[in-house]
C-alpha cells in the first residue's frame, strides 16, 4: 500500500470533480471548486472520517469493495480506478470480467439522466449503478450477492420478483429474460461464469428449464414493461438499453410510456426516497 501517493491521488481527484458532474449544487459559499471530503463520503457510503484518513495517510488499508466505491464516486476512469487499487495494494478487478464496475463514461451520463430512471447493468442483469430516479423506482439493487445480483437468477427463483409485474406479463418477461441470456451465453461461449448460472437455474427452476430448452435468442434492447409499484400503483415503462461496443455493459433508460406514468413518476420524485434495505427490491424492473 502506498499511503502517501494513495493520499495525493484520491485529494487531487476529488478537487478536479465539480459539484455539478455527481448532480450537487455548488452553492454561494463554496470556497473549493472541487467536491468536499464530506460530500465523498456521501456519494461513497463511507464515513468522512476514514476519508480524512485516506487523504492524510493515515488509514488501514482500505477493501476491494470500499475502493470500488469511491472509484464510483470520484467517477474514475478503467486507468484510474485500476491505478487506485494498484496505489491501494490490492490488483484492480479486470475491465470486462465478471467483478466489473460501471464505466466511467456511463456513470457521467447517469448523473445527465437525473429525472429520469436509469442504471447501468452487465450483460448478465447485475446492476452496477443506478441514479436517484432507478433507486426510488426500485430500490437500491447494487446489493446483492452470489448468483441473486443477477435478474434472471432472481426471477426464477424468488416469488417477490416476479409480484412486481402483471400476473398476464409475467411469462413473456421470463421469455424475454431466457432468450437474452442465450445471446450471452452463444457470445461468451468459454466463460465459466455464464456456464455456471445457467447450470445452476437449470438445477433451481423447471420454469427456466422449459424456456431454455426452447432455444430462443433475443438481445433485450428495446421492452414494454408494466411495473406494480407499492407507493404510487401502476407505471407502464418503455425500457431503451444502449450497449457498450463489447455489449459487456449496458445502460438502461426506464421512460414513461404514457401521461398517467409520467404523472406518477412525477409524484415518486416529491414524495423522495425512504430507507431502502440494500438488496431489497420495493419494485423490480429492468
Amino acid at each position: 500500500m502506498q499511503r502517501d501517493q494513495l493520499a495525493d491521488f484520491l485529494r487531487r481527484r476529488r478537487e478536479a470533480i465539480r459539484p455539478a458532474e455527481v448532480g450537487l449544487a455548488e452553492g454561494p459559499r463554496r470556497r473549493i471548486a472541487g467536491l468536499r471530503r464530506e460530500e465523498v463520503a456521501m456519494l461513497a457510503g463511507i464515513s468522512v472520517d476514514y476519508v480524512v484518513r485516506l487523504e492524510q495517510g493515515r488509514s488501514t488499508q482500505p477493501s476491494a469493495q470500499l475502493l470500488g466505491s469511491l472509484a464510483r464516486a470520484l467517477r474514475l476512469s478503467d486507468d484510474e480506478r485500476a491505478h487506485l487499487f494498484h496505489l491501494a495494494g490490492h490488483q484492480p478487478p479486470p475491465a470486462d470480467g465478471p467483478a466489473n464496475m460501471a464505466r466511467a463514461g456511463l456513470i457521467h451520463l447517469l448523473d445527465l439522466l437525473c429525472e429520469t430512471p436509469a442504471l447501468v447493468s452487465s450483460d448478465l442483469g447485475e446492476v452496477l449503478a443506478q441514479n436517484r430516479m432507478a433507486v426510488l423506482l426500485m430500490g437500491d439493487q447494487t446489493g446483492f450477492t452470489g448468483d441473486r445480483r443477477y435478474m434472471v437468477y432472481r426471477w426464477f427463483t424468488d416469488p417477490a420478483e416476479r409480484a412486481a409485474h402483471p400476473p398476464e406479463d409475467r411469462e413473456d418477461y421470463g421469455r424475454s429474460l431466457v432468450a437474452d441470456l442465450r445471446a450471452v451465453a452463444g457470445r461468451r461461449a468459454d466463460d465459466p461464469v455464464v456456464a455456471g448460472l445457467v447450470e445452476r437455474l437449470q438445477r433451481a427452476s423447471a420454469d427456466f428449464r422449459r424456456l431454455w430448452a426452447e432455444h430462443e435468442v433475443a438481445v433485450r434492447r428495446v421492452i414494454h414493461k408494466t411495473v406494480l409499484h407499492q407507493r404510487v400503483g401502476r407505471l407502464a415503462m418503455e425500457c431503451e438499453t444502449l450497449m457498450t461496443p463489447d455489449q459487456r455493459q449496458h445502460l438502461v433508460v426506464l421512460n414513461p410510456a404514457d401521461a398517467e406514468t409520467r404523472e406518477r413518476l412525477d409524484l415518486l420524485r416529491v414524495l423522495g426516497i425512504e430507507e431502502f434495505p440494500t438488496g431489497t427490491t420495493d419494485t423490480t424492473v429492468r
